[in-house]
């Protein structure tokens, strides 16, 4: 069983949920799996008597939840976001299974906070969400009746992670890994430069961006490779304007 200093780091992210009830369902599932860091990104009701009533008694996951404007922000300081799809989008990155997942999530959460992502009651994560992942996992259901609730997604996904026998180790060696909100600085600053170089149109990007997000995510970059990165960038934009 993974100790508690690992589940801490573990953020549970949901966005733009609905329905008040899934948000106290969601905080029940976490809690018994002792997980409590609960981040909502623009819930359409919360705090609710709903949510408190369906918590069922986990009334603490709520009261130290974290209501955010927007994705971005429910994911500063995190080393990795991994989103939950129930099926494969037109999408380039990575997808795993959870079970496949759930070593690297915790490896990861040794080390730093992680995050886990579920979208709407509806529809799921949108396509833009996903592209700020670094990993998609999704959980295993019958083919022919692939319905999961959202607190039952998060119940599953605690308990795979609760119980998964590997021993969570740090892989950094001393190195610390890129944070969320430095690496989407450093796609938006590569956008940028590739714009102004003449190598991507911003008419016509196709899924130039989305491909090097997928390359930069398998890389798991450190914050020492995003730095040098970024100067690299920064060298070009003036060398391009030393030449006009």
């Amino acid at each position: 069983m993974v100790n508690k200093s690992v589940l801490d780091n573990v953020r549970v992210v949901l966005s733009h949920t609905s329905h008040p009830g899934n948000i106290g369902a969601a905080a029940r599932a976490m809690m018994t799996m002792g997980l409590t860091r609960l981040y909502l990104v623009n819930p359409k009701r919360f705090p609710d008597a709903a949510a408190e009533a369906m918590a069922s008694g986990a009334t603490v996951v709520l009261a130290t939840a974290t209501v955010c404007a927007s994705l971005e922000e429910a994911l500063q300081g995190t080393v990795l976001v991994v989103g939950l799809t129930a099926r494969r989008r037109d999408l380039s990155h990575a997808m795993l299974s959870l079970r496949e997942a759930a070593p690297q999530i915790l490896e990861r959460a040794s080390e730093a906070p992680v995050a886990l992502v579920f979208g709407t009651e509806m529809s799921g994560l949108s396509n833009s969400e996903l592209e700020k992942c670094q990993l998609l996992i999704t959980i295993p259901v019958n083919s022919e009746y692939g319905s999961l609730n959202l607190a039952a997604a998060v119940q599953v996904v605690a308990y795979e992670l609760r119980s998964c026998g590997v021993a969570a180790e740090s892989a950094s060696n001393g190195f610390p890994l890129a944070a969320f909100e430095d690496v989407d600085q450093f796609y938006e600053h590569l956008e940028r430069t590739l714009i102004e170089i003449d190598f991507l149109d911003p008419e016509h990007p196709k899924r130039l961006m989305t491909r090097l997000r997928r390359l930069f995510a398998r890389a798991e970059l450190e914050k020492e490779e995003v730095n040098i990165l970024r100067g690299i960038l920064k060298a070009a934009g003036r060398g391009r304007l030393a030449k006009k």
